[in-house]
């Protein structure tokens, strides 16, 4: 281990131990900018292949990667693909005795090895730190980086210490690297991190082979349904469920079916988790039940759906836990199984996690009264805790620890061989009510997880795109109907499309009425004052006795629209919500339509409009209906009979480049681009550029490769 060569190229590095002959999109960015010494930011989505960003400079360089990493199944998966390619690296956890991390620690001194992977708990250590002065550390690479945020969808308090301990080191390189984080959460990473000046590489939320489906569910014999639905048709994946009772039963159910599934949730023994997550790591289980605990770092690549059996708290997690499925670049599913109900369940959790002052100081004092007189220790369960505080349930306990620790009242320990941490009390002299508690910050943190959970409760409502949804959460409004989720598929529409001039002006004409129609306030924004149907009748010209008798007649978008009927109109504001150019306000019993900041964007010629164009009218708007049924993934058929044979060879050279390129299948070319490539049979690139999907930068990269499969399959 000791002889690892460094070699100084990233490039030759990347072919040598991981076999690509090129970075992805994204990781590019990021590994020039940490060989450029900068600190970074890196938002990257499920399988977009975050860990290469930091593995890939650590072995171009002296000295030794940290990387933190919450989970130690995670740590050990990384860790042994490593070392199969030939890489020295290791893990430091509370799963190794203490002389076996005290042998680790001397080899990291000697250099023996890039990468180790670290437990964030450790950096609490003095003994750990003391030794870490010693090694050469090049960066530290802190993965899940939102577990550092109590706005996130996942804090741990353990990794508040990074940002002391990263002081500590003397400020070595930070990379910080997560999948789901908003603008708030990325602001408090950076924050907690001490991060001046850093990169911060957003790449797009999107995951195109990713359909997203919301079906409705009145009782749990149409969820059961559903989900057997679900595994008889897509064989393999993951079903989340909210709670351990709910996942027992729902084993229990399909397991009557005879289908080959397995259960993982934290009440389970270390050995039963490790158990369940090799059994479907290893195939010998195809379905997986599981609560939220299961998941971080999963990669099995094959997982063709992922269920959700009740409504998860927050839009992260649901994006994070759904972006487990097709991680191969193939098509995969994700369905959210919903029922109003459900909400209970994660009431039930946010009054959890939100433990008042007087039960925090309460905890406190039990842990002063009851700690060691020489150690200040006590070694009791949560479970242990609550009973004794005749608490509802361990998780307020947990939740009042955390606030404990922020506080630096506390500190938890983990001890080798056990499972109970131990928790230690700073200083016990120090009474409850000295605690310097902001309640003011605890009531905002309540505050902004029932906005999570609102914003959960609104996606599962909403009618627009799923996908574009999710992505306008994230803070990408410039995403277009992604034409696979079940709403842009009940429009019969494929994707989003550029508008041309006259399509922009209707749509610009639209936008202006329901400005007219609406306040513009102090700040530049638009609120409400009229409904959606009002706004149609009025865009119409309409003359009903009711439109007649409001203001609406009075405006001088009155009748701009009067060559379309009310039910074009209606279709064209459908699809202008679904592009995130509208938005609804007011009661859930009269809401009100106006314009979002983005839809004010293309109103005034700022932004162009990109929607999905509900319909191709001669006459009224010059689209062609033989260009649109060629640029339609949804009319194929239009394109030529199918060739099932030509669509097998297209396919295997599409895999054949993306492992070459080490890039998923999808990122080459879809599969409905390969369908109309197998219709139309074209033999020069003006004529596939006719083909949905095939863009000049596509072409300019791969097509000439499809056009010889083409040509050699026709005879030509």
């Amino acid at each position: 281990m000791s002889e690892f060569k460094v070699i100084r190229s990233p490039m030759e590095a990347l072919k040598k131990y991981f076999g690509f002959s090129c970075l992805r999109e994204g990781q590019d960015q990021v590994v020039a900018s940490i060989m450029e010494g900068r600190n970074v930011l890196v938002v990257m989505p499920t399988g977009g292949g975050k860990s290469l960003c930091y593995q890939l400079p650590s072995l171009c360089r002296d000295g030794v990667c940290l990387v933190v990493s919450p989970l130690i199944a995670l740590m050990k998966d990384q860790v042994d693909a490593l070392v199969a390619r030939g890489i020295p690296a290791t893990m430091i956890n509370s799963s190794l005795s203490f002389p076996e991390q005290k042998e680790r620690l001397e080899g990291m001194k000697k250099g023996a090895f890039k990468l180790v992977y670290v437990a964030p708990e450790r950096f609490g250590h003095e003994g750990f730190m003391h030794a870490l002065a010693e090694v050469d550390v090049n960066m530290v690479a802190v993965d899940e980086a939102h577990c550092l945020s109590q706005w996130g969808h996942d804090f741990r308090p353990d990794y508040l210490k990074l940002g002391k301990a990263v002081e500590m080191m003397g400020r070595p390189q930070v990379a910080a690297l997560t999948a789901t984080a908003t603008p708030r959460v990325r602001e408090d990473i950076l924050k907690h991190l001490g991060l001046d000046d850093p990169v911060t590489i957003v790449r797009g939320f999107a995951r195109e082979n990713l359909h997203f489906r919301i079906t409705a569910c009145d009782t749990h014999k149409d969820k059961y349904k559903r989900l057997y639905e679900l595994v008889k048709r897509y064989k393999t994946g993951i079903i989340y469920c909210s709670t351990r009772k709910k996942v027992e039963q729902v084993y229990e159910a399909l397991s009557d079916f005879g289908l080959s599934v397995t259960a993982y949730h934290a009440g389970m023994t270390d050995e039963q988790r490790e158990e369940a997550q090799n059994a479907f790591m290893n195939r010998h289980a195809d379905i997986v039940i599981a609560t939220n605990a299961f998941g971080m770092g999963i990669d099995r690549a094959d997982v063709r759906f992922v269920a959700h059996f009740e409504i998860p708290g927050s839009v992260e997690a649901y994006y994070q836990e759904a972006g487990r499925a097709g991680r191969d670049g193939e098509e995969a599913y994700c369905e959210l199984l919903f029922n109003h109900a459900d909400l209970r369940t994660q009431e039930f959790f946010i009054e959890g996690v939100n433990p008042g002052i007087p039960l925090i100081v309460e905890l406190y004092e039990l842990l002063r009264k009851h700690c060691s007189a020489e150690t200040h220790d006590v070694m009791w369960s949560l479970e242990e805790m609550a009973e004794r505080l005749k608490c509802r349930n361990a998780m307020q306990v947990g939740a009042a620890l955390s606030v404990l620790i922020r506080n630096g009242a506390i500190s938890r320990h983990d001890v080798p061989g056990q499972r109970v941490k131990l928790t230690r009390v700073t200083d016990p002299s120090v009474s409850g009510l000295k605690i310097p508690l902001d309640e003011g910050a605890l009531r905002e943190k309540e505050v902004r997880d029932r906005e999570k959970l609102k914003a959960m409760t609104e996606f599962a409502y909403s009618s627009g795109c799923r996908q574009q949804w999710i992505l306008n959460y994230f803070g990408e409004e410039d995403g277009v109907p992604c034409g696979r989720c079940d709403q842009c598929l009940a429009l019969g529409v494929e994707e989003g499309q550029s508008l041309g001039e006259e399509e922009t002006l209707v749509v610009r004409q639209a936008l202006s009425g329901i400005a007219r129609a609406s306040v513009r306030l102090a700040d530049g924004s638009w609120q409400g004052r009229w409904g959606r149907t009002k706004i149609i009748q009025m865009l119409k010209g309409a003359k009903t006795q009711e439109l007649l008798r409001t203001s609406l007649v009075r405006l001088s978008t009155y009748g701009i629209l009067s060559r379309w009927s009310e039910d074009d109109i209606r279709q064209l504001f459908r699809a202008m919500q679904m592009a995130g150019l509208t938005r609804m306000s007011g009661e859930a019993d009269r809401p009100l339509i106006t314009l979002s900041p983005k839809g004010n964007e293309v109103m005034m010629g700022r932004k162009k409009a990109s929607l999905v164009w509900p319909f191709a009218r001669r006459g009224k708007i010059s689209v062609s209906m033989e260009q649109a049924r060629v640029r339609s993934t949804g009319n194929l058929a239009a394109l030529g009979e199918f060739d099932e044979d030509l669509f097998l060879k297209l396919k295997e050279l599409r895999n054949e480049l993306a492992r070459e390129a080490g890039i998923p299948a999808y990122a080459v070319f879809h599969n409905s681009t390969l369908e109309g490539l197998a219709r139309l049979k074209p033999t020069t690139r003006r004529g596939a550029m006719n083909v949905h999907g095939i863009g000049e930068q596509k072409a300019a990269r791969y097509l000439d490769d499809f056009l010889e499969v083409i040509a050699e399959h026709c005879g030509v």
